[in-house]
């Protein structure tokens, strides 16, 4: 399965992607095609540029928060040329709209740094430190027109310790990113997700 990325920022989940699936046991399942960005400087970018994956820059200039649908149909050409089969949002800042969704229906997927639905937008581990809970982790799902609200593909639960800040939740939830995001992917490449309404099944069980 051929997969295009994108991301805004330093790129820490495109690496666990692109390293676990270059593992020879992992080879011909899934890989990545493609990297774009927002962001002209964004790390990401040089990630793959390392990798000899092709990365491009894709700037979204009328709207801070999503991309119009004149950058989508770019982002679309481009995905389309390498021919990509799912598209895998990491640390992209962006709502995904239709030009996306249509041309990838139940193929475009998030990570998201907080237990889904609770602290959906920015800075989730934040708002969850903030508020005092004493789990966390992270969602994969399923991207819609709404803001982190599609359907849930995994989830994984990381306990908020007393000596714990922001930043320390935040290095813990990015750990459990980086093992479930792969894993989801692999799964999805070996046709074992299936969706029924809100309801996400993965044969095999839980990952």
């Amino acid at each position: 399965m051929k997969i295009a990325v994108l991301g805004s920022g330093s790129g820490t989940n495109f690496e666990s992607i692109a390293e676990y699936f270059s593992k020879p046991e992992k080879k011909g399942l899934a890989e990545v095609c493609c990297v774009i960005s927002d962001v002209k400087n964004a790390y990401i970018l040089e990630r793959a540029r390392k990798r000899k994956i092709p990365a491009y820059y894709i700037p979204c200039e009328k709207f801070k928060t999503k991309l119009d649908p004149e950058t989508e149909e770019k982002y679309v050409d481009v995905m389309k040329k390498h021919d990509a089969e799912l598209v895998v949002l990491a640390g992209f800042m962006r709502i995904v709209k239709k030009g996306i969704l249509l041309a990838y229906p139940n193929r475009v997927i998030n990570i998201h740094p907080s237990l889904l639905p609770s602290f959906r937008g920015l800075k989730a581990w934040k708002q969850a430190y903030d508020y005092g809970v004493k789990v966390s982790g992270c969602t994969v799902h399923f991207v819609d027109e709404g803001v982190d609200t599609g359907p849930i593909i995994a989830q994984r639960v990381v306990s908020v310790e007393n000596n714990d800040t922001p930043e320390t939740l935040h290095q813990k939830i990015q750990v459990q990113e980086h093992d479930v995001y792969p894993k989801v992917i692999e799964a999805i490449a070996k046709g074992l997700v299936k969706i029924n309404g809100r309801r996400v099944m993965v044969d095999g069980g839980n990952l």
